[in-house]
C-alpha cells in the first residue's frame, strides 16, 4: 500500500484528501491519503521518518516556502519561484530522496487561459504569499504584466491596497485574490478593493474554493465581471501531482 498526504496548518478543510480518497476508491487502488497537520515546519522530518510507505506529499499554507530547506532537489519551476506544493518521495543510496515541484503553475494556467481575451494584458494580484509566486510565473509565461497589493513591507512592483484606484483597475483587467480572505468559515471577509470600479471586461479569479462563491466573487458578479473560484486550479494541480508521483 502506498501512502500520500498533505502537510500544512491548519487543515480543517482539505480538498486533496477528499479528492484522492475518492479517486483511490473509484479506481480500486490500494492507497491511502492522510492529512499531516503540523504546527511548525520543524516537525516535517518526523512525517517522513514515521511513514515508511510515503510516496508523495502535497504542501499547503504556510509551508510552501518553509519546506524547501528540507528537500534534496527542486524542479526548475519551484526553484525559480521559491515555492513548492508537491513532493515526490523516492529512495536514493538507501535513503529517502525528496524532490520538490510546483503544480500550482499548471493548475492556474489551465484554469485561467480559457478566460483570457486580447484586452487582458495586465493583472492585479491581491497578496504576496507563496501562492502568488505560481501566479507570477504563469503570468510571465503568458506575457501578462502584473502588480501586487501587499500589507507587508513593500517590495518592487508592489502597492498598498489604498493605492488601488479607478485608474489602476481600468488598466488591470485581471484581479486575482491570492489571500485566504473569504475562506470558510470566515465567509464574510474579502480583500478591500474598490469593487465599484469593476466592469464586464474584468476577470476576478479567486484562489479560494470554499465557499463556491466568495464575497470577492459576489462583488465582481454585481459589476458583471467574469468570475472563477479556485476549484479548477486545485483539480488540475492535483492531477499533475498524481502524474509526478508516477500514477501508482
Amino acid at each position: 500500500m502506498a501512502k500520500f498526504g498533505l502537510i500544512g496548518y491548519p487543515l480543517t478543510h482539505s480538498f486533496s484528501k477528499r479528492f484522492f480518497t475518492e479517486k483511490f476508491n473509484a479506481e480500486k487502488l490500494d492507497h491511502v491519503y492522510e492529512n499531516f497537520e503540523i504546527e511548525k515546519i520543524e516537525l516535517f522530518p518526523e512525517v517522513i521518518s514515521n511513514n515508511e510507505d510515503l510516496v508523495g506529499l502535497n504542501v499547503t499554507i504556510p509551508y510552501k516556502e518553509q519546506v524547501i530547506p528540507y528537500l534534496d532537489e527542486l524542479d526548475e519551476a519551484s526553484k525559480k519561484m521559491g515555492a513548492v506544493n508537491t513532493i515526490k518521495v523516492s529512495q536514493k543510496d538507501g535513503k529517502n530522496f525528496l524532490k520538490g515541484y510546483n503544480t500550482d503553475t499548471h493548475g492556474f494556467e489551465k484554469s485561467i487561459s480559457p478566460m483570457l481575451k486580447p484586452h487582458h494584458t495586465k493583472a492585479l494580484i491581491l497578496g504576496t504569499g507563496g501562492a502568488s509566486k505560481a501566479l507570477k510565473f504563469v503570468l510571465d509565461k503568458l506575457g501578462i504584466t502584473y502588480i501586487s497589493a501587499s500589507i507587508e513591507e513593500l517590495k518592487e512592483n508592489e502597492i498598498r491596497y489604498e493605492g488601488i484606484s479607478k485608474e489602476l483597475l481600468k488598466e488591470h483587467l485581471i484581479v486575482i485574490n491570492a489571500t485566504p480572505l473569504g475562506t470558510y468559515p470566515k465567509v464574510n471577509t474579502y480583500p478591500l478593493i474598490p469593487y465599484e470600479f469593476l466592469t464586464e471586461k474584468h476577470i476576478l479569479f479567486d484562489l479560494v474554493y470554499n465557499p463556491e462563491v466568495t464575497k470577492f466573487m459576489e462583488f465582481g458578479k454585481e459589476m458583471r465581471a467574469n468570475t472563477q473560484n479556485g476549484y479548477r486550479m486545485l483539480l488540475n494541480q492535483a492531477l499533475k501531482s498524481w502524474e509526478i508521483w508516477g500514477k501508482l
